[in-house]
């Protein structure tokens, strides 16, 4: 019996009233920008038409959703760059930057997979037995730590508010002292095994 081929997951189509409300025709529930931003970190595809002329309107509401999250302290755009992509607007090179900035952030997250990689290979290795339940608590703090390098990643439950920079520079000390720990404990590791 031949089965049909899996299909990609449809995208989600999403309306905008005029009162500026967001249904989800999916879950026939309102939603809001944090519950799309949700779903791009998720990897969930979806679509936004305007529900009175039936535009798609997603480009605007993506940009919308970027603007809240720099609004929010998760400035990750640089005034410069701000200031430079303003700039091309103007000029006769727009239609090269969406490919251009396509092909960056897929660098960008090939990239974060290949030094997920080369840390989970180089530590699995060094690890001696009873030691995988360190590697693995290891493993979730690099992950931690490669988060704050993706521009469109945030973890499940982490919340932006006014303490956030701090809680950054806490997380970003504490990951630091992990790795000088790791650095003793595989010199103490390579001068056993001399």
């Amino acid at each position: 019996m031949n089965e049909a081929p899996e299909t990609a997951q449809q995208p989600v189509v999403v309306k905008k009233y005029a009162n500026r409300r967001l249904y989800n025709t999916e879950s026939s529930s309102y939603i809001t920008l944090d519950n799309l931003a949700e779903m791009v970190r998720k990897d969930r595809d979806f679509v936004v038409y305007d529900a009175k002329t039936g535009e798609d309107i997603t480009r605007g509401v993506l940009t919308q959703i970027i603007v809240e999250e720099e609004g929010k302290g998760n400035a990750l755009l640089p005034t410069n760059f701000l200031r430079q992509l303003i700039g091309i607007y103007g000029s006769n090179v727009p239609s090269l930057v969406p490919r251009y900035f396509e092909e960056a952030m897929a660098n960008f997250a090939r990239q974060q997979e290949s030094v997920r990689e080369t840390v989970s290979k180089t530590l699995g290795s060094f690890m001696p037995p009873g030691m995988e339940e360190v590697g693995r608590k290891n493993m979730a703090m690099m992950e931690r730590a490669l988060t704050l390098f993706s521009p469109f990643y945030r973890e499940a439950g982490a919340k932006a508010g006014p303490d956030a920079p701090q809680d950054s520079q806490d997380e970003i000390t504490a990951l630091r002292a992990e790795v000088e720990r790791l650095q003793h404990e595989l010199a103490t590791l390579h001068a056993k095994t001399k």
